[in-house]
């Protein structure tokens, strides 16, 4: 294999204006940056990684750890976060959580050790000691989905309140005033905030929202399928259920049929967290979607942003309403879809 003493050797220059054209410095004159390149792909040099980052501090390596890889969400988000990366000359390592805040620091803690640039996180608990320790030592670190309040590093994130107000009014004009939803984790941010949205629609339609509406899951199928046998136990069972992510509700629609029941005749299933196979579900669910592939990309700009030197940015992208027939006949047109 050609080292770099023999691309120097090729271009007639030394070991310095080699190391100097493939690190893109601009004091090597054109014609010895072209005399190099050409030595470069006749000899098929590749640079050493490992090398070059000991030298440069740098691995051009992003970390990104996510809460579910199993989701349909967070595979799509981290789809777009490797094919950002990718295009901005980065590869990213990927840790799965699996929602277990310790499975979480263990990740983070050996991305850190192989001495990555950055760190995308997606928290699995809103109170994580380790991640405030790495934004407070400076380790470049950007929240993506999720966030941790009063930890000072960009978040990129998704607005559902608009398009949960569509879908409450939605179910409204379809006649729904039972309306029960299957909360996420109250440890994180993304749970209590579709609660909190919910209530909101609700109290705009003059809605009530009992106790005994309120179900709390985990963000997995099972958790799901336990509280709509629950709500259907019920001695009047809920007319709609909302599960705030996409698993959950894919539970409640087995525990509906489980009971014999139909959707959306005997009740009806939304969702938080548009997925594909919602479309292929009989019948298609209703669904709230986030900007994946947007708020992936955002997410990496952002954290290569910190990286190379530049002001970062948070954002915040709104989420839509996606109307299918799991909640009964669609009569008006969400103004999210507009």
């Amino acid at each position: 294999m050609a080292g770099i003493k023999d691309v120097a050797a090729q271009a007639g220059v030394s070991v310095a204006t080699v190391s100097r054209v493939l690190n893109s410095h601009p004091s090597v004159s054109p014609d010895a940056r072209r005399r190099v390149l050409a030595a470069v792909e006749a000899l098929g040099y590749r640079p050493n990684a490992v090398a070059r980052s000991l030298r440069t501090d740098q691995t051009r390596t992003l970390g990104l750890v996510i809460s579910d890889v199993l989701n349909p969400y967070f595979t799509a988000l981290a789809r777009s976060v490797e094919e950002e990366a990718r295009g901005l000359g980065y590869s990213v390592i990927i840790g799965n959580a699996d929602e277990r805040p310790e499975q979480q620091d263990h990740h983070v803690r050996t991305l850190l050790d192989r001495r990555i640039d950055g760190l995308l996180v997606s928290p699995a608990d809103g109170d994580s000691p380790l991640l405030t320790d790495v934004a407070r030592a400076g380790t470049p670190m950007v929240f993506v989905d999720r966030w941790m309040p009063g930890v000072d590093v960009p978040v990129v994130r998704a607005d559902g309140h608009l398009a949960v107000q569509d879908l409450v009014a939605h179910l409204h004009a379809l006649g729904h005033r039972r309306l029960a939803i299957i909360a996420g984790p109250a440890a994180t941010t993304t749970g209590n905030e579709r609660v909190e949205a919910f209530r909101d629609a609700m109290r705009t339609h003059g809605l009530a929202l009992p106790d005994t509406y309120i179900g709390q899951g985990d963000f997995q199928a099972d958790s799901g399928r336990r509280v709509t046998e629950h709500f259907l136990s019920l001695p009047e069972p809920p007319e709609v259920v909302f599960a705030a992510d996409n698993l959950m509700a894919l539970g409640a629609l087995d525990a509906v049929r489980a009971r014999g029941l139909r959707v959306p005749e005997d009740i009806g299933i939304a969702a938080f967290d548009d997925i594909p196979w919602f479309v292929h579900t009989a019948p298609p669910i209703t669904a709230v979607a986030q900007p994946t592939g947007e708020l992936g990309r955002a997410a990496v700009r952002a954290l290569v942003d910190i990286v190379e030197g530049r002001a970062p940015q948070s954002v915040t992208l709104p989420a839509r309403l996606v109307v299918r027939s799991s909640c009964g006949e669609d009569t008006v047109t969400p103004r999210s879809n507009a």
